[in-house]
This record gives structure tokens, C-alpha cells and sequence, in this order.
């Protein structure tokens, strides 16, 4: 897949999420929950993992796990259950491997790709606990809109920290102007989420999109959906800190 399919796709994304974070409620959930199963199924092949289905389905059952802890809690802290669902998700990682055949070869780097994996996948839990923090909504809406702003800049022919400057400007002035937009929210808010989002954005361009394994579909499915999960726990981080 070309870079510039996959910045349209993962802005595509980013921009579901932003609809469902302005709907609020349920929608932000079920959009949560497939971007965690699409995760799972590429990441396996993005990062040469040697056992895939099952470290697929580890990392399945952690993010859409997480996702399903933080839409149960009634109060704040919405995400006091992430840690027990990360956790168990370890141990699955070990009960993975033991479910191998034919040697378990590279079992360390194994069990290392399928947690990172996991805490990948888990971090879009984040969408869905400032969506649920009162006053959250606008924040969700303001960072999905800043992400598939940042992505789309990403095809752009700058490289280098040109490329990096111009995807985080980009960024920083659509959470700007989204938060002019929006009500409850102002616009100091807006700047400092947009810029954060185009920071990640960019460093996340820089590590992954010169891997040549995204010349195939299903690492490619995990990096167009890598940066809209990753960012769920930087806008639920950065929103708290805005919201309070």
C-alpha cells in the first residue's frame, strides 16, 4: 500500500472517530473497539511475528478487552480496570507460546512483539475515556480532527523535519480551528491538543513508513490504524490535563 492510500485511510479513520466522538456515547465505543481487532490482525505481519494467529489474538482480546473495562465503569477514574486487563493479557501472551509448535523459535522476540502489540492495541481504550469525561466530547472530536488533518499533510512531498514541521503545523491548526468551531472548548485547548497529535503523527511517519513489509496488506492495515489507536491514550492524557 502507498504512502499516500495510507494517510488517506488513516485520516479516514481519524475522521470516523471525530463523528463518533460528536455523537458521543455508544458510537465511540463500537469505533474503539474495530480499530482494536483491525490492529490485531496486522500488526502480527508488521512486526515478522513468528507465531501470527495467535499473537493476533492476544492482542484482540487486550484491545477490545480494554475498550469494553472503560465503556463498563459508572465514574471516574474511567481507566482503573486498564492495568488488570494489560496485565492478563501478559499472561496470554506466555500461554501463547506455549500453544507453539516446532521449536518456539524467537520466543523473546515473540513474546515482546505480541505485548507491545497489546499495549498498542489497549491505548485505543483512551478514545473512549475522555468521550465518558464530562466535557470530554469536544476533546475527542478536536484530536480525531487534528490526527486526520496531520495524516492527510503526511503524503505531502516534505521530507525530513520539513516533513515533520509541516504535518505538526498542520495539526496544531486544525485542533485550532476545531475548537473556534466547537463550544466547551477554547482555543488554547485546541492548539495545545493539535500540536501533540501532530508530534506523535509525525514520529510515527518517521518509524514506520519506510518499512518495506508495507508493501503488504496486512502490515499495512496495522499502520494506517496504529496512529488513530496511539492516539486514544494521548488525547485522554492531554484532555485530562485540559478538562480537568
Amino acid at each position: 500500500m502507498q504512502l499516500a492510500t495510507r494517510a488517506v485511510v488513516t485520516a479516514a479513520l481519524a475522521a470516523v472517530v471525530a463523528v463518533a466522538g460528536y455523537v458521543g456515547g455508544l458510537p465511540v465505543t463500537v469505533v474503539a473497539a474495530l480499530l482494536a481487532i483491525a490492529f490485531a490482525v496486522g500488526w502480527p505481519s508488521l512486526a515478522s511475528l513468528p507465531f501470527r494467529p495467535g499473537s493476533a489474538a492476544v492482542i484482540g482480546i487486550g484491545g477490545v478487552g480494554a475498550v469494553l473495562a472503560v465503556h463498563a465503569v459508572l465514574d471516574q477514574p474511567y481507566l482503573r480496570y486498564l492495568p488488570v486487563v494489560f496485565a492478563t493479557t501478559i499472561l496470554l501472551a506466555f500461554l501463547n507460546e506455549l500453544l507453539r509448535r516446532g521449536g518456539r523459535d524467537r520466543l523473546v522476540e515473540s513474546v515482546a512483539g505480541t505485548v507491545t502489540g497489546t499495549l498498542l492495541a489497549v491505548a485505543v481504550a483512551g478514545w473512549v475515556a475522555i468521550g465518558r469525561t464530562p466535557g470530554g466530547e469536544p476533546i475527542v472530536v478536536v484530536g480525531a480532527l487534528a490526527l486526520a488533518v496531520g495524516s492527510a499533510v503526511v503524503a505531502l512531498p516534505f521530507a525530513g523535519w520539513a516533513g515533520a514541521t509541516v504535518t505538526t503545523l498542520a495539526a496544531t491548526g486544525a485542533g485550532a480551528l476545531a475548537a473556534l468551531v466547537l463550544p466547551d472548548i477554547d482555543l488554547v485547548a485546541g492548539v495545545v491538543l493539535g500540536a501533540a497529535v501532530g508530534v506523535l503523527v509525525a514520529s510515527l511517519h518517521v518509524l514506520f513508513d519506510d518499512l518495506r513489509t508495507l508493501a503488504r496488506h496486512l502490515p499495512s492495515i496495522a499502520a494506517v490504524v496504529l496512529p488513530v489507536t496511539v492516539t486514544g491514550i494521548l488525547v485522554y492524557v492531554v484532555g485530562r490535563v485540559l478538562v480537568g
